[in-house]
């Protein structure tokens, strides 16, 4: 089943609320003003009632009421006859005296005092009755009215209360259209504007005339189309930088493999092609690996998981991982804790162990043969140190950007050690410092946390 539009919704929920608060008001309203009526006719029959025991009852005996029709045929004015009437009762029950209207219709009741509901003689219809003796108690006074009069003329106060409203429902319900139609009408746009917006779009959606309930998602979908625009961005960089960097070690692959095959018997040659293809291979490999690494990193700008690291315990197996290689280039890796005791930190284990295998590798790769390389930790400082040549001043000012490699250098590399390394630090909240030693050498130094 096809969902109504939110338009539909509203209109159809605003006709129904309509609906029910205009037949609830006049629910209330007629119970309201049937109360207020009853207790202002209650009253003047009272007022009319005590009038009547205070004037002689002897008196009026004498004298009678002709019924209105009879003085007025015709231009009464809009009079009701059971509007009120009364009758005045000896206490034996017999009427000596009567309003000549209905008032000669009512039944004498001699154990009913104040407010009473009866029925006049021959009619169905039933009255509100108040019954008052006088005060010598010789003569008994009733006066009523119709409830249906009372009832009539309530209904008539709700109607002109009521029924304008009813007609101006129409009304409302056309501004109502109008006043939806022009809110949702920016809604309307933006959807024009998302199904003509191209992929490769990252303008942000024009937010001027939206309603501010609906400003947040709008801002939020802005926010995505940045942050996809950022991905795919990053994902060409990192295909283009891939495809600019494999180039040389693929090529290079390919042309120590033709050199395997011309070798025919040349043991000597074949030999020296098959190392220098072997270490073709693992630079290549450890290329993809950098790659790979770099592309996780560049999609991670905060850690998603993290726990509790002793810092201490990371260093001393980084260095156990890294001895042998440091062992083959003739140096020597020492760790110097001057902090004293184990150092805990919050994040990622295997990220920080790659951040120490990335640094220790460049000291051991970048370091003076025979030479060493330290590990200096303090209480909020982490520092790495080899006693190599350094790099110039121009080139300090790049090492970490991706792909890049100080002119002259000998040792091969990708360029991307240093970049791991500081998007790392970064999303672990610690600031990395590059310098050359005074002494000689360079140093990466880390504020901790």
């Amino acid at each position: 089943m096809k969902r109504l539009s939110l338009r539909a919704r509203l209109t159809i929920g605003f006709l129904l609320l309509t609906a029910i608060c205009w037949g609830a008001a006049s629910v209330s309203a007629w119970y309201q003003a049937r109360h207020t009526i009853n207790e202002l006719f209650d009253t003047q029959q009272m007022l009319f009632a005590k009038r009547l025991i205070a004037l002689d009852p002897a008196e009026l005996s004498r004298s009678s009421l002709p019924e209105t029709k009879k003085i007025l045929t015709e231009h009464r004015g809009a009079q009701e006859d059971d509007a009120l009437a009364f009758a005045i009762f000896t206490r034996d029950g017999k009427r000596i005296f009567d309003d000549g209207d209905n008032g000669k219709d009512f039944l004498f009741e001699p154990h009913v005092r104040g407010f009473h509901d009866g029925k006049l003689r021959d009619d169905d219809d039933l009255w509100r009755i108040v019954w008052l003796n006088t005060p010598d108690r010789q003569y008994v006074v009733a006066v009523g009215q119709e409830w249906e009069y009372r009832d009539e003329m309530t209904t008539d106060v709700v109607q002109s209360t009521l029924l304008p409203w009813l007609f101006a429902l129409p009304v409302m319900i056309v501004l109502l259209l109008w006043l939806l139609h022009s809110e949702l009408a920016p809604l309307k746009q933006i959807a024009r504007q998302l199904q003509q917006r191209s992929p490769e779009d990252d303008s942000a959606l024009n937010t001027s005339k939206l309603p501010s309930e609906v400003r947040p998602i709008v801002d939020a979908l802005n926010g995505l189309f940045t942050r996809i625009h950022q991905m795919l961005q990053r994902e060409r960089c990192f295909t283009s930088d891939a495809a600019h960097e494999l180039r040389s070690p693929l090529a290079a692959l390919k042309v120590q493999s033709e050199v395997v095959q011309l070798a025919h018997d040349d043991a000597a040659m074949r030999q020296h092609a098959l190392l220098n293809l072997d270490a073709g291979i693992h630079r290549a490999t450890r290329l993809v690996d950098q790659l790979l690494t770099l592309s996780r990193l560049d999609a991670q700008r905060a850690l998603t998981e993290s726990e509790t690291v002793d810092l201490t315990e990371l260093l001393q197996q980084a260095i156990i991982e890294q001895d042998a290689e440091a062992q083959r280039a003739g140096m020597i890796l020492r760790l110097e804790n001057q902090s004293g005791e184990a150092h805990l930190c919050q994040g990622h284990p295997l990220l920080l162990s790659l951040l120490l295998r990335n640094l220790l590798d460049n000291a051991i790769r970048y370091g003076r043969p025979g030479g060493t390389v330290s590990v200096i930790l303090r209480p909020h400082q982490l520092e790495v140190n080899d006693d190599g040549p350094g790099v110039s001043e121009a080139a300090l000012q790049r090492i970490g950007e991706r792909f890049y490699r100080p002119p002259g250098q000998e040792k091969s590399g990708s360029g991307l050690g240093l970049s791991i390394v500081r998007h790392i630090a970064s999303i672990h909240g610690m600031k990395m410092h590059l310098a050359n030693r005074p002494q000689g050498g360079f140093s990466v130094i880390f504020d901790l946390p």
